[in-house]
């Protein structure tokens, strides 16, 4: 063990590590006292950063360096302990930290967009508009006073669900309507006819 905490080789992943912590920390003490290294980041930061791909994201870009870090140690830490495993000593560090900083990025990017995916945003909540788009019915039936679910997706791509009501007749499960006005906690919506051309879109599912 005391050999694992002070071997030179390992030093580097070692570092990442704490850093790993202290920015956790960091972060957390300061959410109470107001002063995070996330507003901080975003006030040394370029403008221009944020129209990147990999930092145009609904999170604190704050998140991403501490999954770098992270995926760094481990990675170095993994790569290390393959080679004790059959040599019996550790590697020059020098020579892991280019393809541990490779791992890191692959995996610092898969979960960059894991977490896009799920984590919404105020800025598309303030912004969304679905009135005209298509919808799937997705749970029971609807018609007037009685509003079923209904799957849609706004123009960022983010899903929806909504509660839909026609006006007259009835929405059947899985059946395209189109959105046409809001009432209160739900929308109207018109049913698709198959004939229609819209109906082929699929604009809104």
């Amino acid at each position: 063990m005391p050999e694992f905490l002070t071997n030179y080789n390992l030093m580097p992943f070692h570092l990442s590590l704490i850093a790993v912590v202290l920015l956790g920390m960091a972060e957390t003490i300061g959410y109470y006292i107001n002063l995070r290294p996330t507003t901080l980041f975003k006030k040394l930061s370029p403008k221009h950063l944020d129209d990147l791909p990999l930092l145009n994201v609904k999170f604190s870009k704050t998140l991403i360096i501490f999954f770098l870090l992270m995926n760094f140690s481990f990675a170095g830490y993994f790569l290390q302990f393959c080679i004790y495993a059959r040599e019996m000593t550790f590697f020059p560090a020098y020579y892991l930290m280019l393809p541990a900083l490779i791992i890191a990025i692959f995996f610092t990017v898969f979960m960059i967009h894991c977490l896009d995916q799920v984590i919404p945003t105020k800025r598309i909540k303030q912004q969304v508009n679905l009135l005209g788009r298509l919808a799937t019915i997705s749970s029971g039936n609807a018609r007037p006073g009685f509003s079923a679910q209904a799957r849609v997706r706004d123009e960022y791509g983010q899903l929806h669900y909504v509660q839909v009501e026609p006006e007259f007749g009835e929405l059947e499960f899985q059946s395209q309507v189109i959105l046409i006005r809001p009432k209160k906690s739900h929308y109207i919506a018109k049913r698709i006819c198959p004939s229609n051309r819209l109906f082929n879109l699929d604009l809104g599912t």
